[in-house]
């Protein structure tokens, strides 16, 4: 990663109702922090920073912090974090990590892909991004600002991981081998058509089940009445045993 100049003047107003005065005036508030130095406030010009973002490919920067009058005027930083407005997505603050030019860091990087998936074209599969950020690290001068993939060759149902990708020299990507990071998927419609057509199938079957056991329902009690002889009587039921027993002494 390239690292880019941008000036920066020592902070000269605090807390909030501060910031909003500095933003009024074109400035923006940011800090820096990290390094053998403690965090120092300091300001940004406002055109210039957002000049910068949007001629970047992502937010990752490295930067030649140039800061007025100060004791150290070059420092080394990443842009740790930039705080947007949730309307208008201006900038209102930045964080920069003071890193130094031999050490190692580790940041997280968005993925791209680049190419037309095979699954995709020759498939109609539906292209998906497990990840959309990978941890990595590097010099500070290695570090990339995104890490491009080629799908050109992904077939549906397959997947690209994270131990299949390239890191760029001098760079490496942290994180489990096996996780998968781009993959060529089905579409929804036709998972989603295949259990519904099952579902029917089966309900039908169960309705032609119900309907010939009903129809062997009704026809067992036709059955049980036309054998019955038609001058038989109905037995006595079981409570009537008391009125039986006087008949019987009677006839004695």
């Amino acid at each position: 990663m390239k690292s880019v100049p941008l000036n920066a003047f020592p902070r000269t107003l605090g807390r909030r109702n501060g910031a909003k005065k500095l933003r009024t005036e074109g400035r923006i508030p940011a800090v820096i922090y990290g390094g053998k130095a403690k965090p120092q406030n300091v300001e940004l010009n406002a055109r210039e920073m957002g000049e910068l973002i949007i001629h970047s490919v992502s937010e990752n920067l490295l930067v030649d912090l140039a800061i007025k009058d100060d004791a150290n005027p070059k420092r080394l930083a990443l842009v740790q974090e930039v705080q947007h407005h949730p309307l208008s997505g201006h900038v209102l603050h930045v964080d920069f990590h003071e890193v130094s030019p031999t050490e190692k860091v580790t940041i997280m990087v968005p993925v791209e892909t680049t190419g037309e998936a095979a699954g995709v074209k020759n498939s109609g599969g539906v292209l998906e991004h497990v990840l959309f950020k990978l941890k990595v690290r590097a010099l500070p001068k290695d570090l990339p600002e995104q890490v491009v993939i080629d799908v050109t060759s992904l077939e549906i149902n397959k997947s690209i991981h994270i131990g299949e990708i390239k890191a760029p020299e001098g760079v490496e990507i942290l994180g489990d081998k096996n996780i998968p990071v781009v993959s060529v998927a089905v579409p929804r419609a036709e998972e989603e058509a295949a259990p519904a057509e099952g579902a029917a199938a089966a309900g039908d079957v169960e309705m032609i089940k119900e309907k010939k056991e009903g129809e062997e329902g009704a026809a067992a009690p036709a059955a049980k009445g036309a054998a019955k002889p038609a001058g038989d009587k109905a037995a006595a039921p079981a409570g009537d045993k008391k009125a039986a027993a006087p008949a019987a002494e009677k006839k004695k």
